[in-house]
């Protein structure tokens, strides 16, 4: 009896103390206020203008900010994109923002930055919600509604498509990427409520604009009849009007590309007809990352989603915003 009291009073006390770091640790690291913050940007790639965009905004807030950054690029890799953060914690970083590549495989870089005492917010892209949480393992998400933004397209192609039957092909983001699957879920949800459009062939074409020409090029061959395109950003928009064309078809005439970012090739393309809509995700983010942190340093309570109210450009008014796009 007295070896049995012992071992339930030790089990207690070894619950107990997980309990108390479980409790310790429900909410993300502080950040002191001071003049001067050691900023981490983990940038996932610079292939495409909306990244290079995104990296420049960065660079650009540093110096009103008050940042020494350290910013690095992933070329695409998950792996390289965790090692990256590492390497900052190791450089001694206040905070970091980072854009995750992919839902899962980002989650231990995230709470490497947690244990070490480094508030993160995610930008632009979040991680699953499912393991990681805002509030609790990282500060808060900075970006847009991608569900919303699918929705959005959907809406617009129902309200313009003026045919009988919509044979629709998706170029799909990077694949476990939040973009890609809420885009998709946004635009599929809402476009298959209407009878009209079938989705016939879905792929992903990695946001960059060779791979989806190449995606397009190869599902043209096993559907002729498509009249619709949507692809999850611009770049791989661009690259599906290249294939189009390569193929004799009339982008803007019989076959309708929608895509969302609103880059300024997308807008020229929109200008020239051959694209009917895509909707706005800024890149944007130095200034809003700069004003997040300071109010989360000054002891304010952050909103888990810090939402970026994103416009929709169509040919009444890319010509006014194709001056100011990226």
């Amino acid at each position: 009896m007295t070896m049995n009291r012992r071992i339930l009073m030790c089990s207690a006390a070894i619950a107990g103390i997980f309990l108390g770091l479980g409790a310790a640790s429900a909410e993300p690291p502080p950040l002191e206020q001071k003049e001067r913050y050691k900023v981490g940007f983990a940038q996932m790639e610079s292939n495409n203008p909306w990244r290079i965009a995104e990296t420049k905004s960065f660079h650009d807030t540093a110096e009103s900010c008050n940042w020494d950054l350290v910013a690095t690029d992933a070329a695409g890799s998950a792996a390289k994109q965790v090692a990256d953060v590492d390497s900052m914690i190791a450089q001694g970083i206040d905070v970091l923002f980072l854009p995750p590549r992919e839902e899962k495989p980002l989650i231990p870089a995230v709470m490497k930055a947690k244990a070490a005492g480094i508030p993160t917010f995610l930008v632009d892209r979040s991680v699953d919600p499912a393991v990681a949480k805002p509030g609790d393992h990282f500060v808060a998400f900075l970006g847009s509604d991608f569900i919303d933004q699918g929705k959005r397209v959907a809406e617009w192609v129902i309200e313009n498509f003026d045919g009988d039957k919509g044979v629709i092909v998706e170029l799909e983001g990077t694949t476990g990427s939040s973009p890609a699957n809420d885009r998709k879920k946004g635009f599929d949800d809402r476009i298959l409520q209407d009878e009209r459009f079938e989705i016939v062939a879905s792929q992903s074409g990695d946001f960059a604009r060779d791979q989806g020409r190449q995606v397009m090029e190869t599902l043209l061959q096993a559907h002729p009849d498509v009249n619709i395109v949507y692809a999850h950003n611009d770049e791989m928009a661009i690259g599906a009007i290249q294939a189009l064309e390569l193929a004799g078809r009339k982008p803007g005439e019989d076959v309708l590309v929608v895509s969302i970012d609103g880059t300024r090739d997308a807008l020229q393309a929109i200008i020239d007809g051959k694209m009917g809509v895509t909707v706005e995700s800024s890149p944007f983010f130095g200034p809003l990352a700069c004003e997040v942190m300071k109010r989360y340093a000054a002891g304010e309570e952050i909103e888990h989603w810090v939402q970026v109210e994103d416009r929709i450009f169509t040919k009444d008014n890319a010509a006014d915003h194709i001056d100011e796009a990226y």
